[in-house]
C-alpha cells in the first residue's frame, strides 16, 4: 500500500443541484451520482465528490453535526497566466465569489482565488517552478 496518497476528496454542499450547475457551467461533467445525496467527478487519477451536508454528516456517523467549510484551498495549476485569467473569469461568470483577482505573487508565480457557492476556496495559479504533465496533472520536481 502507498500511504502518501489521496484518492477522493469530498466536499459538503448545502444544495447539490446548485453545485452541479455551478461546476457544470465551468465544463465539469459528473461521472457518477446518487441523486439528492452525492455526485462524483473523475479528475486526473482521483475523484472529487460533492455531498449534501446532512447526508455527509450522517455518513460520518454524526448526524447532528453542523458541517461547514474548512480552512483549506483546492488548486488548479495552469501553464500560462492567460489560462489562469481565463479559468478565473469562467468561475466568476459561473457564479463564484471573487476573492483575489489573479496577479503576480511574492513567490514568483501568478495566482488568484475564488469561492464556489458553498464557500469552498479555489486557487488558480501558474507556477514557473512546476512544469505540468501533458494531462494537466502535477508531479513535483525532485529537490
Amino acid at each position: 500500500m502507498t500511504p502518501q496518497r489521496v484518492t477522493l476528496i469530498t466536499l459538503g454542499v448545502a444544495d447539490l443541484e446548485r453545485s452541479k450547475a455551478f461546476y457544470g457551467a465551468m465544463g465539469w461533467v459528473p461521472t457518477r451520482e446518487m441523486p439528492g445525496e452525492v455526485v462524483f467527478y473523475q479528475i486526473n487519477g482521483m475523484a472529487l465528490g460533492f455531498f449534501g451536508l446532512g447526508p455527509l454528516a450522517k455518513d460520518q456517523g454524526r448526524p447532528d453535526a453542523t458541517l461547514g467549510t474548512g480552512a483549506m484551498t483546492l488548486a488548479q495549476n495552469f501553464a500560462t497566466n492567460a489560462e489562469v485569467d481565463a479559468a478565473y473569469a469562467l468561475a466568476v461568470k459561473a457564479g463564484a465569489t471573487a476573492l483575489k483577482a489573479p496577479e503576480k505573487v511574492f513567490w514568483g508565480g501568478y495566482s488568484g482565488y475564488y469561492a464556489d457557492p458553498d464557500g469552498h476556496v479555489w486557487e488558480v495559479a501558474q507556477n514557473p517552478f512546476w512544469e505540468l504533465n501533458a494531462d494537466g496533472s502535477l508531479t513535483l520536481p525532485a529537490t
